[in-house]
């Protein structure tokens, strides 16, 4: 449903998001639909056909998500990935020259380099620091901010300014942020990406992506993309991520708070070489920050001695979860450079859970102090 922007606090939005008409004798929770084939009507009539075109459930999840976003219309998709390169193959073309982050996720730059290139396509990889230069001479700007693994900062205003100058079109990853904490097609962006898989479902237990946009024609091509590829949204899938979607607020609330104390106490800590959290005030990209993030993240990012100091922190710790992704409700552990990223090997993004704040602060402090 449509929200308006500014009325309600966060949880309050994701709780209007999922709501559905108030009819007597009918659920309150969104029903499940698994449904593929529909009684074909006159094709002029626009009703369902078959699923993997459109169906119910879809209709009503990206409702919820282009309501967050404060976008016209929403697309969702089997994974964020499936969602951003469905972006970008609507996008690019033979001769443009497409820009993406050098310090954003890794598949991404994969995709670009290893299945848009060779079409003709010029990739460069610019970081956050970098990527409004980069923009000068790009027809399309994929950035990522908060930056993950690295949580740098992209001046989205000023790059969408940038971008609208040259006629490119700017595409942001919101997957760190999230709506919640951040709405860049109100920054002038042309289309969001995320992977709902993270904090948005938050569960660990499902993989969704979407794209949600104001321009009409752009999203008729990217659904076109879809259509014709069909990496699209399981019936389960839908149903769990509106399920979850209405306590996203809460959840994320608890995380973004676990964050910032967290990135505080282990800035103190001699064990920790570095943190990077944009919350924090001496970190390089605050001040970008507070001027168009609502909240910081549940992220942080630390350097440790090496890679085995790593381990000894998820092995010490009674709480923290050493695995890949983010955004669920343990806290979790993740040493980058085992992926391949431009990170040392100490370095750690450690996503936040819901747990009690003290009991994670004492955790973390008893673990490296083994370390």
């Amino acid at each position: 449903m449509s929200i308006e922007p500014g009325r309600f606090g966060m949880s309050t939005r994701t709780v209007k998001a999922v709501d559905i008409e108030a009819v007597p004798g009918n659920p309150i929770a969104p029903p499940i639909t698994p449904a593929t084939t529909f009684h074909l009507g006159n094709p002029s009539d626009g009703l369902d056909f078959y699923g993997r075109a459109s169906n119910p459930a879809w209709r009503q999840l990206e409702s919820a998500l282009a309501g967050l976003e404060g976008a016209a219309s929403a697309l969702v998709f089997g994974s964020g990935m499936a969602a951003i390169t469905a972006v970008l193959r609507a996008l690019t073309t033979p001769d443009s020259t497409l820009v993406v982050p050098a310090d954003g996720y890794y598949q991404v730059r994969a995709y670009a380099s290893e299945y848009l290139a060779p079409q003709g396509i010029t990739v460069v990889a610019a970081s956050s620091a970098e990527m409004c230069d980069a923009a000068g001479s790009a027809d399309v700007v994929l950035a990522e901010t908060p930056a993950n693994p690295s949580l740098d900062v992209t001046d989205l205003h000023r790059l969408a300014l940038i971008c609208r100058g040259r006629g490119a079109r700017l595409v942001v990853d919101n997957t760190t942020a999230t709506p919640l904490g951040q709405t860049p097609l109100a920054l002038g962006a042309d289309v969001v990406v995320a992977s709902a898989t993270k904090a948005l479902a938050g569960h660990s237990d499902l993989l969704a992506g979407y794209a949600a946009g104001g321009d009409a024609e752009l999203m008729a091509a990217v659904a076109r993309e879809r259509l014709l590829s069909g990496p699209v949204l399981g019936a389960f899938e839908t149903w769990l991520l509106m399920r979850s979607l209405g306590t996203a607020g809460l959840r994320y609330e608890r995380q973004c708070q676990n964050a910032m104390a967290l990135a505080g106490a282990l800035s103190r800590h001699p064990a920790v070489r570095s943190v990077r959290y944009p919350g924090l005030p001496d970190d390089p990209a605050h001040s970008v920050a507070v001027a168009q993030m609502r909240r910081f993240g549940g992220l942080v990012s630390i350097e440790l001695a090496g890679a085995e100091a790593v381990a000894r922190l998820a092995e010490r710790s009674e709480l923290l979860v050493a695995a890949t992704s983010f955004g669920g409700i343990h806290t979790s552990v993740d040493r980058r450079a085992r992926w391949g990223d431009a990170v040392s090997a100490g370095f750690a993004r450690i996503s936040l859970g819901i747990e009690d704040t003290d009991d994670l602060l004492a955790d973390f402090e008893q673990a490296l102090d083994q370390t």
